[in-house]
């Protein structure tokens, strides 16, 4: 990650300050009239470590088999088939009878044992917390024994699925926050999908940007998982994380900046193709956490403890409407004496 200047402001100091050092809160209480269907499977990597740790060759096909037939490894194959990077059934074997994963599988077992205890209803809760009242948070988080070490969400639109590596440096408080994260993710979707605002009368330019700039939902999800603006979004992580968000955080303005540009680009035309639109709108998510993410986070921050959580929820269906909500909250701070960087007037009435 490339290094990025310092900007010391009063605002962006006490936004940085008043992260809680302490990693453990009480998750919020529901939203009224909501509905919540979160569980974890833990199926395929219980039987994944059985195959690893199998001492003959009845005991690990007996695994192997009730493996295959499992929920997380038919989905996991199916979302792989969809990205035409299949991972031949073969193959997978081979990575579980290698004399690597064999190595790995007291840490795994030790991991997967702790992440059973993890509090899915508290991270539900925390999700809910920032979602509008009244809709459906239903997804599956998988936990995965598999050769490629991400994780990532899948299916939103039909069935959501959360698939979780078994990561053993990651601790359970780090889980139940990317799984609140996630969440936040699935039910925005979920949430947005019948309450996005009408817009085939926009310029296609217009939409273009409009949709870019729903990927401020990414420091959404921060302010949510953490579970609200008193608490650091990197309260559970290591330190070397707190320290590079808080100083990607204190490049706000520029970074604030950067992506004005870029809707100032789709809005002129001047990034009419799709193709040079997402490379430069991808970057924006960084090699970790780029500025959909700290600028999202600073706006949804400064909008919730300015105007209230209603309206930061109220305005999360509707990109634009994110943008001038934090302009007006950010105006109040201003003129309190803080110095919040501000979207120009003339990008905000484009937008609308």
């Amino acid at each position: 990650m490339r290094r990025r200047g310092r900007v010391a402001t009063a605002a962006l100091a006490a936004a940085l300050s008043s992260g809680g050092a302490a990693c453990r809160h009480r998750a919020p209480a529901l939203a009224p009239g909501s509905a919540l269907q979160v569980r974890m499977d833990v199926r395929e990597a219980d039987l994944a470590l059985a195959v690893a740790d199998a001492r003959d060759d009845a005991g690990r096909d007996s695994a192997w088999r009730l493996l295959l037939a499992t929920d997380g490894y038919r989905r996991l194959a199916e979302r792989e088939s969809s990205f035409r990077r299949t991972i031949p059934d073969s193959a997978f074997l081979a990575f579980l009878r290698s004399d690597t994963l064999r190595a790995r599988v007291p840490a795994l077992r030790a991991t997967l044992a702790e992440w059973r205890r993890t509090d899915v209803t508290a991270a539900a809760g925390r999700a809910l917390a920032y979602l509008p009242p009244g809709g459906t948070l239903r997804a599956t988080m998988y936990l995965m024994v598999k050769p490629r070490t991400n994780s990532f969400v899948y299916d939103l639109a039909r069935d959501p699925a959360i698939f979780m590596y078994v990561d053993p440096a990651k601790s359970r408080a780090q889980l139940e926050n990317t799984l609140a994260h996630e969440l936040h993710h699935v039910g925005l979707n979920g949430a947005c999908g019948a309450a996005a605002p009408a817009d085939s009368a926009r310029p296609a330019a217009v939409r273009a940007a409009a949709r870019w700039s729903s990927a401020f939902g990414e420091g959404v999800a921060m302010l949510a998982a953490a579970g609200g603006p008193a608490v650091h979004p990197h309260a559970t992580s290591p330190d070397s994380d707190h320290a590079r968000w808080d100083r990607d955080v204190s490049n706000a303005p520029d970074d604030l900046r950067r992506v004005e540009r870029f809707f100032t680009d789709v809005l002129d035309d001047r990034l009419a193709d799709a193709d040079s639109q997402r490379t430069v709108g991808m970057s924006f998510f960084g090699a970790t956490q780029g500025p959909w993410y700290t600028v999202g986070w600073l706006m949804a921050r400064t909008i919730e403890t300015t105007l209230g959580r209603e309206r930061l929820i109220a305005s999360l269906c509707d990109g634009p409407a994110l943008l001038a909500a934090y302009n007006e909250a950010a105006a109040r701070r201003n003129a309190a004496g803080e110095q919040l960087p501000l979207w120009s007037p003339a990008l905000l009435e484009r937008l609308r």
